[in-house]
Formats: structure tokens, sequence, C-alpha cells
């Protein structure tokens, strides 16, 4: 599997974002916690992959909307080149298509940049773990956009097992491999042991982009 916890005590971290003004919030932000070390500040999204090549960080925080070369383009790069690499992506725009390229493509997680410091942190931290985070109002706007696409997408109930969709589904709300292994009854062995299952169903080498093919298919079940 592709996700694994970084191997250094402190999360490295590059930022990415055209604007100065949100980079400089950004990084006094990290510097709250001596657990990150900002190695790398870009303004563009092929500045973002020279940097990730240089120094090869554990967490990109990856603004969507960028001169040159997009977020979402080179968020793509990215993981072609080092799958190991969290991207979060950071932006102010609620653009329901651009969230689910952004998790198709393999984002470990969703914010907005209005979001609390401490939620901000967190993510980061759950991030260079292999977590995924999305909040749950961004989640009620994906579950809200594909009901909305949905007609065009039959669902395919059968790829995976009754025990997978119960998996996935914790891991659509948030869950860690421990919490769901907990909720289930199951060790987190064998949780990681069905995710690596389902990433092979669906394609995919990533928590997030399981969610996304998932919502996608209609194998995830509508919130009330």
């Amino acid at each position: 599997m592709s996700e694994t916890p970084p191997t250094s005590k402190r999360i490295r971290v590059i930022i990415a974002d055209d604007h100065p003004i949100v980079r400089t919030g950004l990084r006094l932000m990290l510097q709250m916690r001596d657990t990150f070390e900002l190695v790398g500040e870009a303004e563009n999204g092929a500045m973002a992959v020279s940097l990730v090549q240089e120094h090869q960080p554990d967490v990109v925080l990856m603004d969507l909307r960028m001169p040159e070369t997009d977020g979402l383009s080179a968020l793509k790069q990215i993981r072609s080149q080092y799958p190991q690499i969290a991207v979060l992506i950071l932006t102010t725009y609620n653009e329901d298509n651009l969230i689910m390229q952004a998790l198709r493509a393999g984002a470990r997680g969703y914010l907005l940049k209005d979001a609390d410091v401490e939620i901000l942190l967190r993510s980061i931290e759950r991030a260079a773990l292999g977590e995924m985070l999305i909040q749950p109002e961004m989640m009620e706007r994906i579950l809200a956009y594909t009901d909305r696409t949905s007609s065009t997408h039959s669902p395919k109930q059968g790829e995976l097992t009754q025990k997978e969709l119960e998996v996935l589904a914790s891991v659509a709300n948030g869950e860690r491999s421990k919490e769901i292994a907990k909720h289930l009854g199951i060790s987190e062995r064998t949780v990681w042991a069905y995710l690596t299952t389902i990433y092979n169903k669906l394609g995919v080498d990533s928590r997030a982009s399981a969610v996304a093919v998932a919502l996608e298919r209609g194998l995830l079940p509508r919130k009330n």
C-alpha cells in the first residue's frame, strides 16, 4: 500500500498558493508547533512540483487555483511520481466538480482556507499518517453533488462485499483505522487488509480516491 507514516519525527511541509498573504498565514500556523518543518513555498503548480522533487516532503498544502500550472494538474504530477506524499487541498472555492476531481486524483483531504487553525494542523498530521480528512460540511456538499449527477451512473454493489462497504463507509465518515477496527469489531491489521482489497477492486491507491469512486458509483449510503 502507498500510504505510510513519515519516518522523520517532524512533519515536512510544502505550501503551494499564489497569494503571499495566504502563504504567510499558513507559515505562521505551522510555526505554532515544533512538530512541523516548512521546507518550501511555491506560488504556482509548476514550482510546487519542482519543490516536491527537490525536498520530497510528507505533506503538500495545495491551492487549486494557481497560474501557469494549477493545483489539480500539480496534484496529478506529484501523485504519479511520489504516491507516498500526501497532498492536502486547501482552497476558498466550493466547486463541487473540482472537489471530486481532486479526491479522484488522490488528494488526502480537502479543507477551506477559513478552517480553524487546530483543524488545519490536525489535518496535516492525519494526512502525514496516511489518513483522510474531509470536513463534514464538505462531505455533505460532495454527497449532494453526487446525488445531482448520479443519474448517469449505475451502482455496482457487487464489486465490494458487505464488510468492505462497511469499512469504506467508515472511511468516508473520517474514521481512523483504529476507530474502524473498534467500530466493526475487527483488528487494525484486518482493516488494512480490507482497504488493500478495496483499492484493488476500485483501481485506486488512497482512501480519498476510494471514497470518490464509491460516491460516483453510488456505493456509499446517502446520509439522512
